[in-house]
């Protein structure tokens, strides 16, 4: 088939690869041209088997999926990386987008989410499983925020003042006041409270 897409499935888990190509099976348009059980079997497979597309566990023994990914990324930059993981953990989506790959999704997504998450990372696009949106969300948010920004956020969470906090992190109350100003506008808050829950829920703050 001329737009078949070929595969190349990460994990160290043979039950989850069996069930992968298994699943993938059942899709006419993909190929899966190898498994790999650690992330340097996966470059080295993938070097030679030069797939459109690796689906990859971040957790394995010896090489993990993030590394095998940034390797890749710089090896075979034709080659998108998927990453396939049980961990919905807003650290591992950034790493993983950082290290080069071109998705994110969930082991529990349906079947069709997969078909999917895989057709856009092999046409070029990126990828990212609905249920990790919010987190990709809290994380811009959280980039947007400085670190005095964020440090301002605590002392007020805390309960303290725009003096307190003045007085705690030497400057002025006006600036404290600009800082707070910033903060409500990146957050999107009528508030210095609301901005505090938003924070909190968002775990930008403890």
């Amino acid at each position: 088939m001329a737009n078949e897409i070929t595969c190349l499935i990460a994990d160290d888990h043979e039950v989850v690869r069996e069930g992968l190509r298994l699943s993938l099976s059942r899709a006419p348009q993909i190929r899966v041209v190898g498994e790999a059980s650690d992330g340097a079997s996966a470059v080295a497979v993938a070097e030679r088997r030069r797939p459109h597309v690796v689906i990859m566990d971040v957790r394995m023994p010896g090489m993990d999926g993030l590394e095998a990914t940034k390797i890749l990324a710089e090896r075979l930059p034709q080659t998108a990386v998927l990453i396939f993981t049980a961990y919905g953990e807003r650290s591992l989506l950034g790493r993983g987008l950082e290290a080069g790959a071109k998705g994110y999704i969930l082991k529990e997504a349906p079947h069709q989410t997969l078909l999917r998450a895989i057709e856009k990372v092999a046409s070029g696009e990126g990828y990212v499983d609905p249920a990790l949106m919010p987190a990709l969300l809290t994380r811009e948010r959280e980039e947007m925020l400085t670190q005095r920004e964020r440090e301002i956020l605590q002392l007020l969470a805390d309960g303290m003042s725009n003096a307190d906090v003045a007085q705690r992190l030497f400057i002025s109350q006006e600036t404290v006041k600009s800082h707070v100003r910033h903060i409500l506008a990146k957050l999107e808050a009528d508030t210095r409270t609301h901005a505090v829950a938003i924070a909190l829920r968002e775990s930008i703050i403890d």
